[in-house]
């Protein structure tokens, strides 16, 4: 009896494992090329997708990256984000990159993307006398960015004064002043 039950056991076992599996499902196509046309009827990851047959190797191509940005701002960076919405052959691919240029102590405040599987807050400081550029990709094609600064002082409406100064254990006036400041945002 015990070694019928067993053979049962294994015998449903290897039927529910055999029709069980997980992983991505397979695309349907190589590329899903983003257009503002809502006639258009295939419709992936939050984008339109334009007719394969009208792509061109213009919806894979970004001018201007080798263009230094303007850095003559208080933070002393810019960042050229490329992504879906400025270049259309990257939607469906999940990537995206920027561009951040930095004048000397230069700085890219901390921030988070939160569409981004990186998205703790971190920042890039340059640390040299000179001038400097940093490329980085993304693992989103739109992974949007929050500038920690401007979310907790510069919000609107503001988060309580109160609230922030019991968070940041600092005396009300100081968040006072943090909010009444102009936040610049290099994004």
């Amino acid at each position: 009896m015990a070694l019928k039950s067993f053979a049962l056991i294994i015998a449903i076992l290897a039927v529910v494992t055999s029709i069980s599996h997980a992983s991505d499902p397979s695309p349907l196509q190589d590329f899903c090329v983003a257009v503002n046309d809502s006639m258009t009827t295939v419709f992936v990851n939050g984008k339109v997708c334009k007719d394969p047959k009208v792509v061109t190797a213009d919806d894979f191509f970004k001018s201007g990256l080798n263009v230094p940005g303007n850095t003559s701002n208080q933070l002393g960076s810019v960042v050229t984000a490329v992504n879906v919405n400025n270049l259309p052959g990257l939607n469906t691919l999940g990537i995206s990159l920027a561009r951040i240029d930095f004048a000397p102590y230069g700085l890219n405040p901390p921030h988070t993307h939160p569409r981004g599987t990186e998205g703790l807050i971190h920042f890039q400081f340059n640390v040299g006398k000179t001038k400097a550029v940093a490329f980085a990709g993304l693992s989103s094609q739109n992974p949007g960015v929050i500038t920690i600064a401007n979310a907790v002082f510069g919000s609107d409406p503001p988060i309580n004064d109160d609230v922030l100064a019991k968070a940041f254990q600092v005396d009300k006036k100081v968040v006072d002043y943090l909010q009444s400041q102009f936040w610049w945002d290099n994004n």
